[in-house]
């Protein structure tokens, strides 16, 4: 069906990000990664129906998510302390 088909997952990867662009916050840019990796899946080998790809999706999701924030998080432990005003002279 249509979701067997790479090119389909590859636009889905292409209005995630256009999405991510207009919503910033890299919400939809775990989504677009992992419609992205499914893509170039589906094109060397094809995977049984449609449960079976959309728990691929969304694994891929989940490991792009967390790369992602491992990469671009909140880095812990660095905690700015300000020893003088901005309005001092």
């Amino acid at each position: 069906m249509l979701w067997e088909l790479s090119w389909v997952w590859f636009s889905a990867a292409l209005i995630l990000a256009t999405a991510e662009v207009l919503v910033p916050g890299y919400v939809f840019l775990g989504f677009a990664l992992g419609a992205l990796a499914l893509g170039l899946v589906l094109t060397v080998i094809t995977v049984g129906g449609l449960a079976i790809t959309l728990v691929i999706f969304a694994v891929f999701s989940l490991v792009a998510y967390l790369a992602m924030r491992r990469m671009f998080g909140l880095k812990t432990g660095s905690v700015k302390i300000w020893d003088r005003d901005i309005n001092d002279n």
